[in-house]
């Protein structure tokens, strides 16, 4: 018993020497035995620097630099708002909005060509934005399924396309309007897709489906 007490003295004596009594204070630093990084060489936003001439930690880009990703939009920001449900009444066109009248429209407007760079683009998009939660192949069994947080909409359920199943058919308007402000858990995705790349995705989720229905793309 008593080397248990000897251990135990000789322990908490350890402990004591490392970290010190509750609430004493000390003008040292704390013995860090896992720093995580907190002291680095590094400018933070928005400070001073002595190592420039001008004195201004932040650095302006070198010209011509542009985010990586990044493309010209082909049209200016005027002729590409925001859908009439942000409140603007302009750009209420097929083309941004998914819709003729009060009806989703189907088919891809005029202002899309539909290409082989088009689906290539669509296929690169959904595989961004779209896959983690429908799947690659569409069939709603992303990686948020595999953890019980989202059953996404399965592209490829029966009557997913028939346009006379009024109960699973989705027309391309409805899919475009989905990507635009989200439906149900799914949120919107108009800041992060702009319009062209939109009817990309659904042009590669029609491709994608008719690939599935041909045989030509195996569901898991």
């Amino acid at each position: 018993m008593k080397y248990f007490f000897l251990s135990f003295l000789f322990v908490a004596a350890i402990v004591v020497s490392a970290a010190g009594f509750r609430g004493s204070k000390s003008e040292l630093p704390p013995i860090e035995i896992l720093p995580d990084m907190d002291h680095q060489a590094k400018i933070k936003f928005q400070t001073s620097s002595e190592f420039f001439a001008d004195g201004l930690g932040a650095r302006r880009p070198v010209k011509g630099t542009v985010p990586m990703g990044y493309e010209v939009p082909q049209a200016p920001a005027a002729e590409n708002p925001r859908p009439p449900k942000f409140g603007f009444t302009n750009g209420t066109s097929y083309y941004h909005t998914g819709k003729v009248g009060d009806y989703y429209g189907d088919g891809l407007p005029p202002e899309v060509e539909v290409t082989t760079e088009l689906i290539q683009r669509g296929a690169e998009r959904y595989a961004i934005n779209c896959a983690i939660c429908h799947g690659a192949s569409g069939n709603g069994k992303g990686m948020t399924s595999r953890y019980g947080i989202l059953n996404a909409f399965n592209f490829h359920q029966a009557g997913s396309t028939d346009p006379t199943n009024q109960a699973a058919y989705r027309p391309d308007g409805a899919i475009y309007d989905v990507i635009v402000n989200g439906k149900g858990l799914m949120g919107g995705y108009s800041a992060n897709i702009t319009v062209q790349d939109r009817w990309a995705i659904v042009a590669y989720i029609r491709s994608l489906q008719t690939a599935v229905k041909e045989g030509q793309v195996t569901v898991q």
